[in-house]
């Protein structure tokens, strides 16, 4: 069987041709044909060797690619809600197996308490850039065939979904009525795909992102009815002139210096969402005192948000569905390159367009 890999020690990526197919040895496990894989910065930043863990105990290397979409081909005798031919998703994170972490206890391994959970294609676990897998029922996700030519979308939507399941939560705090208005940092998939989130809930967005229109992520915002700011054509205070009160702030760059800057300007009773993971860059001079000072007497809140649960993957899913319903082309049109597994390293070493996939099966 074949997989894609990374050789952490021979820093080198390779295609790896007798991988082991697996085996399923629990009841409740699930056998799952890889159809698509997408290509997100984790893996460009593993691929680098700027990031990630030891592969598993006993290989040297590690199967890439975490966003992962598959067709059901065996299912154990007790799955019950699970059969040959559904499409699913799978989750990435598994849990710890600290018995004090309340959280990985609860099923909520995304807040896991003890950082030694593992995560498939990330952490100490092979991930799905291969031909076939097998996991336990619990960490697969249905989806519907209507949008298997998209559903690959999914879990990188889960990183807007857990941010929008947490941001409702919090702002309970207040007497919330009325349309909000929400502000997006960058136009990459999760930025997009967070918009899509936020226009869905009932937001007004403005995407603010570097590039110059003519653009096709630029295009893809505004067909989804959000404003498009190009940062080359107005500073972050001209871009919250233009939105009025800022509600929200969904992060989707990695970027802390703009993301601190856009802190500064966000509006009253405000909520900032941190997704991005900034490299090691020298440090940057902010304005500590203004920023605690907007915190404390404007009631504003900053989150920070990783990995999903099965509440983001659900919301995921039916969310991909009602956008691939209501704006068909901005949604197809966020996955720019296709390529064969023999040619994965293409895509995870050269960025290029929107969203690139790993294709593996029909």
């Amino acid at each position: 069987m074949r997989a894609a890999a990374v050789f952490p020690d021979k820093k080198a990526l390779a295609v790896v041709r007798d991988f082991p197919a697996p085996e399923m040895k629990s009841p409740t496990s699930v056998s799952l044909r890889v159809l698509n894989v997408g290509v997100c910065g984790t893996d460009r930043e593993i691929a680098s060797f700027q990031y990630g863990f030891p592969p598993p105990a006993g290989s040297e290397f590690l199967v890439m690619g975490h966003e992962c979409l598959g067709e059901i081909v065996e299912v154990g005798p007790e799955v019950k809600d699970l059969k040959p031919g559904d499409l699913a998703i799978p989750m990435v994170r598994r849990p710890c197996d600290h018995p004090e972490c309340v959280a990985c206890r609860a099923g909520r391994q995304d807040f896991c308490y003890t950082g030694d959970y593992r995560e498939r294609g990330i952490k100490q676990m092979h991930g799905f850039l291969t031909e076939l897998i097998v996991d336990e029922a619990r960490y697969m996700n249905p989806v519907p065939p209507t949008i298997r030519d998209v559903a690959v979308l999914v879990e990188p939507l889960t990183i807007a979904e857990k941010g929008l399941i947490q941001a409702l939560e919090i702002q309970k705090r207040l007497p919330w009525g009325g349309t909000h208005q929400a502000v997006v940092l960058g136009a990459g998939p999760v930025g997009l795909l967070g918009a899509m989130a936020l226009r869905h809930a009932g937001f007004s967005v403005t995407v603010y992102s570097r590039s110059r229109e003519p653009d096709e992520s630029a295009d893809i915002a505004k067909a989804i009815g959000a404003k498009y700011i190009s940062s080359q054509d107005r500073s972050v205070e001209q871009m919250a002139a233009t939105v009025g009160n800022i509600d929200v702030v969904y992060e989707a760059t990695g970027a802390s210096h703009l993301a601190f800057d856009v802190l500064s300007v966000l509006g009253t009773n405000g909520l900032f969402i941190l997704t991005g993971v900034p490299g090691h860059h020298p440090p940057a001079p902010i304005d500590t005192d203004g920023i605690m000072r907007n915190l404390v007497l404007k009631n504003q809140c900053v989150l920070g948000t990783v990995n999903a649960g099965k509440d983001a993957f659900q919301n995921a899913v039916a969310d991909l569905t009602s956008f691939h319903a209501a704006w068909p082309d901005a949604v197809r049109n966020l996955i720019t390159g296709r390529f064969p597994l023999e040619k994965f390293a293409e895509p995870i070493q050269n960025q290029a367009g929107i969203k690139n996939i790993v294709e593996i099966g029909k």
